[in-house]
């Protein structure tokens, strides 16, 4: 019986998606992934437990028992992690918050909203196949790709110089804004870390 509690005790699902394999690691599409990691290094947990198709780990935010995910089936699949990991623990859409790469917006720039559109994200779409559109998710600008670049070529480009340094402290502030969300909600983390 107490392991069933404590099963149930997770209330809120933090995924962060991007591509599993060295090959991807520092690329503009995994800068879910590189918001994670910063996630868990702020927190002192490591994403490294297997479960959901998934690298995973609990943490306590704000009272609350947060399950974080780094999905392991490559983008185009991640829903399948979220929908094992949302039925397992009952947890519903406007709990599950997902954190992905945006190419629309200028390199470094956080945007969250409470809902809306793939927006042409294979990852965000997805989820969006198992969770319907009602999920909050946070993007993290990797900037456009340059004109006559091909976008699949860019978002698979790695990081290089000034950038990696931008990004690297968009995570950063990305992981505030996840903890913001997970404190005191949506809206206001939106006032707080939109732009």
């Amino acid at each position: 019986m107490l392991f069933l509690r404590k099963q149930s005790a997770v209330s809120r699902i933090v995924v962060f998606l991007g591509n599993p394999g060295t090959k991807y690691a520092h690329t503009r599409h995994n800068a879910g992934f590189l918001t994670g990691d910063a996630y868990a290094e702020k927190h002192g947990v490591k994403l490294d437990r297997v479960k959901f198709q998934a690298l995973t780990a609990v943490c306590e935010i704000n009272g609350e028992k947060v399950l974080l995910m780094k999905p392991q089936t490559f983008m185009n699949l991640s829903g399948d992690a979220v929908r094992e990991a949302a039925a397992f623990y009952k947890v519903p859409p406007e709990r599950v918050l997902v954190v992905s790469d945006d190419i629309t917006l200028p390199l470094g720039t956080l945007r969250l909203r409470r809902s809306g559109s793939a927006g042409g994200h294979n990852g965000l779409k997805s989820v969006i196949s198992v969770l319907g559109d009602g999920f909050p998710r946070l993007k993290i600008g990797v900037g456009k790709p340059p004109e006559g670049y091909d976008v699949v070529d860019w978002v698979l480009s790695t990081f290089r110089g000034p950038d990696a340094e931008t990004i690297a402290a968009a995570a950063r502030r990305a992981a505030d804004a996840v903890d913001c969300v997970i404190a005191e909600g949506v809206d206001k983390a939106m006032n707080k870390f939109n732009g």
